[in-house]
């Protein structure tokens, strides 16, 4: 796939929630906007991530919006 289908650009922001259970969290861009991810976009293998902890992402579009993906802590 290439860059421009997975969304441009590679982020910077924090995870913001993150459900354990269901594997699904939430990251804040740095600019203020809101992006889901589900915990197999996590880069590093981990099914989970800590709120508050600052990480990297690139955008997926998926079902109309884009999602977070590739998510490196940073």
């Amino acid at each position: 796939m290439t860059e421009r289908a997975r969304g441009e650009g590679v982020f910077a922001g924090s995870v913001v929630s993150f459900d354990v259970v269901a594997g699904l969290g939430e990251v804040l861009r740095d600019d203020g906007q809101r992006f889901g991810f589900h915990c197999i976009e996590i880069a590093d293998g981990t099914r989970a991530v800590d709120p508050g902890t600052p990480v990297t992402f690139g955008l997926l579009p998926k079902l109309g919006r884009y999602e977070a993906a590739r998510i490196t802590r940073a």
